[in-house]
């Protein structure tokens, strides 16, 4: 068997000319979208890239701003509520009328240390206990002396008091 003589005939070699020239041609033109295309992403990756630096650099002057605000804010804060509770109102069967009239009558006291600055408040905090603790309150016909458990400091200053019977 013999492979016919293709190269002698000019209708073959127009048909491989032209499936050769056109695979070539269509190569030159996938090539050149090809660039075309990656060139733009690569342009669109590039412009992504400078706005997530220039969007990182705009968060960490937002944050170092909020972070002085949120530090001048702390200086500058002053107690806006002071709430007294007292904690053993039930092991002396006293009731709740007397027990919230004992706190008010605390609360109109400290009353002065409203829009104090909070850190001032507390490095007086020895003070304002020792005042408290040597207030006797009468509550239902019987003294009552009073010992500071705890105090909180914020802009609302929580004060956990216990009522001992006077002597």
């Amino acid at each position: 068997m013999r492979i016919p003589p293709y190269h002698r005939a000019p209708t073959w070699q127009r048909f491989f000319a032209g499936a050769a020239l056109g695979g070539l041609i269509s190569w030159v033109i996938f090539f050149y979208m090809y660039g075309v295309q990656q060139e733009t992403q690569i342009r669109i990756i590039h412009d992504q890239r400078e706005k997530v630096k220039d969007l990182n650099e705009k968060i960490g002057i937002w944050e170092q701003d909020y972070k002085k605000l949120n530090q001048q804010n702390e200086e500058i804060l002053t107690i806006q509520e002071v709430e007294v509770t007292i904690t053993n109102g039930k092991t002396y069967s006293l009731d709740q009328l007397s027990v919230a009239e004992a706190e008010d009558v605390i609360e109109d006291d400290l009353s002065s240390l409203l829009a104090k600055d909070v850190v001032s408040v507390y490095n007086g905090k020895m003070l304002l206990k020792k005042s408290i603790e040597n207030k006797i309150v009468t509550i239902n016909k019987k003294r009552y002396d009073l010992e500071v458990v705890e105090i909180m400091f914020y802009t609302k200053m929580n004060i956990e008091i216990k009522v001992k019977r006077s002597s």
